[in-house]
């Protein structure tokens, strides 16, 4: 189930689909037909063969790096991207699908979390049965929107489609249960802004040839969808352009992404009662009983401006416009797991017009995310149980615990902060938590049945079972041992309510961490990574929130002055750089992952540094100690993109290119200039530096 994340967290990487990485050294031959991996071959986390040695690295460090990686790996025509990371992601996907084959095959002998994952996965890949129920899944949905008598009995069907039919956008808003930031300690509900179908609001509100092509296409898009369900071409085309007009209106009321990085815009809690009145026409009372959330007394409304948005349009719009508006979402929802025309025709606009994609994922891989989507804690435990050794869980917390005493030493040595806001940031650091690689406790799936001959209803039993598992938390402690991502996973977050920074199994393997590789390359990688997660609890955002979690300013006013002072410098640098076309970073979307990536860089360099203190460090592969640390860092993020890509990006995305988050890091960093005897003027030698921490 797409589950809408409503806590304050920040992510590694999360544009590109992450797992487990491994990469290949050898020149990209024609692609041989996939299997499952039975094992995962090994690439180290420096790759002398990925070096451009022709490129002066004082210059541009990650082409220096990159350039050979880049050369040997062009984007697979079914991706719109490919990285480090997202090749990572493919190779890892082999390995489950290895996994879930074995777990398919029928044995009385398996283990209740094998049956599920395995017979998740081999009702996904039934094609024949599929393909045979057509758009059949959608018709008990289609016949109770036709049914809605008036705008009053929309309150309870949209609960049910909630509850039934995840989604990351769902139709109208989105509702869920996340911890209080004023009070961390408690999970309370949320109502948040939703209802588009395209990716971001920015998409219908601006005037460029380009934006205003997407609009055409989608409207062409939705009507050709609503077509394959039966409505005419007329009533179709009719039907696009309210859903058009709808949200359209529901965009120009949603807060921008910039905007919503201060949670202070993003929380208002209110009684239901204060809700209510925001929006009359639409009875809390029935939907919150409807989704089995009749006990829910109060609520974070995340904009408040929206659901008035949505009251003038529930009055505005007749009943015949929400049904057209309800049809759509429920096809946009469903598409992926319906028979091959409605995924094909999802693809060749989500991905194939909207980021260049040239073909369709194999069936194996897109069964494999929906296991890991819907079970994957399950399909987690069988993955760390193989592939996950503890000897690299205890390197990993100790690399965590160095940098935190980095983090220490700096913070304490600030020469612009005070005494009474140090005291307050220490304390912060003090109690972050370090969550390595899985759970301690593993998620009961026992209430979920998966039964071999159903893929639609398990996918809906799926979503239902997590659903009400997010809706049960309302009201209660938080668990802060869950975890927001699974095992194999290759990616990290850092929760600002839950003051804890969160590695997956998958993060932890080569090429990213290698313990077969001397610590440089190590600290580099991973504990860039580490640190960047660190350093989010002291960001632009996750400053704004105490050692427990909550919503609080702990600043004096002068340091506030400072840090904005020294965030901005961030800012106005990468602010010059561009991504694609004449398109330049929005350096105010992406100023918390830049601030960490300089940040945790440091931290990681001066861990290093700490760790090795007393060695006699040799050079390998013609690098130095200290090259191979920030070559190292370099090759975590190797990437080749489509250029539909990085316009999507550039809207959506809160992370700069990735040779912006080596070059404009480095730059920044002296440490680098003496590596590599860098000179005064160089492209990457800054003669003012920006620093936070």
């Amino acid at each position: 189930m797409k589950i809408r994340m409503l806590a304050a967290v920040a992510a590694f990487l999360v544009s590109v689909p992450v797992a487990l990485a491994q990469q290949s050294a050898t020149p990209a031959a024609a692609a041989p037909e996939k299997r499952p991996f039975t094992e995962l071959p090994y690439t180290p986390s420096l790759e002398p063969s990925f070096l451009d040695r022709g490129v002066e690295p004082c210059t541009d460090l990650y082409t220096f790096s990159c350039g050979g990686w880049m050369k040997q790996n062009p984007i697979p025509p079914d991706q719109s991207q490919w990285s480090v990371y997202g090749k990572a992601h493919d190779e890892n996907q082999q390995y489950l699908w290895g996994i879930l084959e074995e777990a398919a095959r029928p044995d009385p002998g398996r283990s209740p979390r094998r049956q599920k994952v395995g017979d998740y996965f081999a009702a996904c890949m039934d094609e024949g049965a599929v393909e045979k129920l057509g758009a059949s899944p959608l018709k008990p949905d289609l016949d109770a929107i036709a049914t809605l008598r008036s705008i009053k009995d929309l309150p309870r069907w949209l609960a049910s489609a909630h509850l039934r039919i995840g989604s990351y956008e769902p139709a109208l808003f989105g509702f869920g249960a996340a911890q209080d930031p004023g009070n961390s300690e408690k999970v309370i509900a949320w109502a948040d802004a939703g209802g588009l179908g395209l990716p971001d609001r920015d998409y219908y509100t601006k005037t460029d040839p380009r934006s205003v092509e997407i609009r055409k296409r989608y409207a062409s898009h939705v009507a050709t969808m609503l077509g394959m369900i039966g409505e005419s071409g007329e009533q179709a085309a009719k039907d696009a352009g309210t859903v058009m007009r709808i949200e359209t209106a529901l965009a120009r009321a949603s807060l921008t992404l910039v905007e919503k990085r201060d949670p202070y815009k993003t929380y208002h809690k209110m009684p239901v009662e204060k809700l209510q009145k925001l929006t009359p026409s639409f009875s809390w009372k029935d939907y919150l009983e409807a989704g089995g959330a009749g006990a829910v007394r109060e609520l974070n409304v995340t904009e408040p401006g929206f659901f008035k948005a949505l009251e003038a349009g529930l009055r505005r719009e007749g009943l015949d416009a929400w049904k057209a508006y309800l049809r759509w979402h429920l096809l946009k929802d469903r598409a992926e797991y319906l028979s091959s025309p409605f995924a094909k025709a999802d693809f060749d606009f989500y991905r194939g017009f909207l980021r260049g994609v040239k073909e369709q994922q194999p069936r194996w891989k897109r069964c494999v995310a929906m296991v890991d989507d819907d079970l994957g804690e399950a399909l987690g435990q069988v993955f760390v149980e193989k592939i996950f050794p503890p000897e690299t869980r205890a390197k990993a917390l100790d690399m965590a615990l160095r940098i935190e005493k980095a983090m220490k030493v700096r913070t304490e040595g600030l020469d612009w902060m005070s005494n009474a806001t140090k005291r307050e940031a220490l304390l912060k650091l003090s109690t972050v938590r370090n969550k390595i690689g899985y759970p301690e406790k593993w998620r009961d799936y026992s209430a979920l049945e998966i039964r071999r001959g159903d893929f639609a209803g398990n996918v809906e039993r799926a979503s239902v079972f997590e659903s009400r598992r997010q809706i049960a938390k309302i009201g209660k402690p938080v668990d802060r041992d869950e975890w927001g991502m699974t095992p194999p996973t290759v990616n990290a977050y850092y929760d600002s309510a839950m003051n804890d920074i969160n590695f997956p199994a998958g993060v932890l393997l080569p090429p990213l961490y290698d313990a077969r590789l001397d610590d440089a390359p190590n600290y580099g990688n991973t504990g860039g990574t580490i640190g960047h997660e660190l350093i989010h609890g002291f960001d632009d955002e996750g400053r704004q929130y105490d050692a427990g979690g909550n919503l609080r300013d702990w600043w004096s006013g002068a340091d506030k002055k400072e840090f904005d002072k020294r965030v901005s410098c961030i800012a106005d640098q990468y602010a010059q750089y561009v991504v694609v076309d004449d398109i330049k970073i929005n350096s105010r979307l992406t100023l918390g992952e830049d601030v960490a990536d300089l940040g945790g860089t440091i931290l990681a360099w001066l861990a290093w540094k700490d760790a090795t203190a007393g060695q006699s460090l040799e050079s390998r592969d013609g690098l130095t100690p200290e090259q191979r640390f920030f070559v190292g860092f370099a090759q975590w993020v190797c990437e080749n993109q489509r250029d539909e890509e990085k316009r999507l990006n550039a809207l959506t995305n809160p992370h700069s290119p990735g040779i912006y988050r080596i070059n404009g890091v480095v730059a920044n960093m002296p440490e680098f200039a003496a590596a590599f005897g860098c000179k005064s003027g160089a492209p990457l030698v800054r003669e003012k530096v920006c620093r936070v921490w």
